[in-house]
């Protein structure tokens, strides 16, 4: 089977599009089946790029998505057999023209119309929402629509990153029986199994034996309120803990809480941005993590899959795009999205208690295996997938 990957943004670009799409490349890869990415170039050019390990074939061929790189990409599809499989990674902001790339969508649909190619949609994000921005953020919604209903007409097959995205994607096919499955995403941090290294951060972070509360993730605005409301009430009220944030922008939070409560400032670490092989240390080094969403958690926050891949205990919000499977597993300590003090308390409640910790992070890395694994999603797009909405 040839698949042809069409995405905004791949490594060495960040983003969590990006990793995903790697992660997916490599998986289908190795899987056996014949693998090309479809991005942007990087500075130095469009040259074909082969990754030597798993044989996926990288073209930098995409440019600005304008009219005259798609029509070129068009000329170097045409070359692969037909019908050609094409798995687009779709997030409206992803492409450009200010998230209105209506010609984008447009070549989809000729693609499918006129060359036959399967176009297979991986919604990340559908579209933006109305009623909660300004004139000009409406216009931009009612615009997503429109690319939206041409997407759908040109797509067979509409995987999501979570099974919310149906009600809202549903209306926009017109009636078309088409099927919409659910692909939760994987976590993008292999594990890295060293004990010497987690000695090394706990030792760094927490040298008088201190528990360490981790909190891993780009931290938006809603985000970083949480953790400002919620970090400094629960280290004064617990002598033996710290906090430590990871990843990218995680020194801002760090500094603005410390800005707020100066006299945390030898208690409160962040890291900055990591590698990979050096993420998955420091998140085995923490005793509990934290991780608050105001919309709640869901199989499309990567950074929480992080944290159950690794086992580790886990404090987090239900929320409106919260599924079900959180509160039927127990593999996740819940709270209501807008509790601040029962985040705190149920931490709080964690910490005390080591065996409690122990069954939940087992049962998050139950979980993580049984249903959010990487190999579930190589499994269900090389299937057709088993689970509609």
């Amino acid at each position: 089977m040839a698949w042809h990957l069409v995405t905004c943004e791949y490594p060495p670009q960040a983003g969590g599009v990006s990793d995903y799409t790697q992660l997916v490349a490599k998986g289908l890869a190795l899987a056996g089946d014949e693998v090309h990415v479809w991005c942007p170039q990087l500075k130095g050019g469009t040259e074909t790029e082969i990754n030597d390990q798993t044989d996926v074939f990288v073209h930098r061929e995409l440019g600005s998505f304008s009219v005259a790189d798609l029509r070129r990409v068009s000329g170097l599809l045409d070359r692969f057999d037909s019908p050609r499989r094409l798995l687009v990674q779709w997030v409206p902001h992803g492409y450009g023209y200010n998230s209105m790339n209506f010609q984008f969508c447009l070549w989809l649909w000729k693609r499918a119309a006129r060359t036959r190619d399967r176009i297979d949609l991986m919604v990340h994000e559908p579209c933006l929402p109305f009623g909660k921005g300004s004139i000009k953020q409406n216009g931009v919604a009612a615009v997503h629509r429109l690319m939206t209903i041409v997407l759908l007409n040109a797509a067979r097959h509409v995987w999501m990153s979570i099974p919310a995205w149906a009600a809202r994607l549903r209306p926009y096919s017109l009636g078309r029986a088409l099927p919409f499955s659910w692909l939760p995403v994987p976590s993008s941090i292999p594990i890295v199994h060293d004990p010497l290294g987690v000695r090394v951060v706990r030792q760094r972070y927490a040298p008088g034996e201190q528990q360490i509360v981790g909190h891993f993730g780009t931290c938006d605005r809603n985000i970083s309120k949480l953790l400002l409301q919620s970090i400094p009430t629960l280290l004064h009220s617990m002598a033996d803990c710290v906090a430590l944030f990871l990843g990218h922008g995680s020194e801002t939070v760090r500094d603005e809480l410390i800005h707020r409560y100066p006299d945390l400032a030898d208690r409160v670490h962040a890291t900055g941005s990591l590698t990979a092989a050096d993420l998955s240390p420091h998140i085995s080094a923490c005793d509990v993590m934290l991780q608050p969403y105001i919309d709640g958690v869901s199989s499309r926050r990567t950074s929480v899959m992080a944290s159950l891949s690794h086992g580790l205990p886990i404090v987090t919000a239900k929320g409106a795009l919260t599924e079900s499977i959180w509160t039927e597993s127990h593999a996740v300590a819940l709270v209501a999205a807008d509790d601040v003090e029962a985040l705190i308390q149920t931490t709080k409640s964690l910490l005390a208690n080591a065996s409690v910790r122990s069954e939940l992070g087992k049962a998050a890395r139950g979980l993580y295996e049984t249903r959010f694994a990487l190999s579930h999603v190589v499994e269900a797009l090389r299937n057709g997938g088993p689970q509609t909405s």
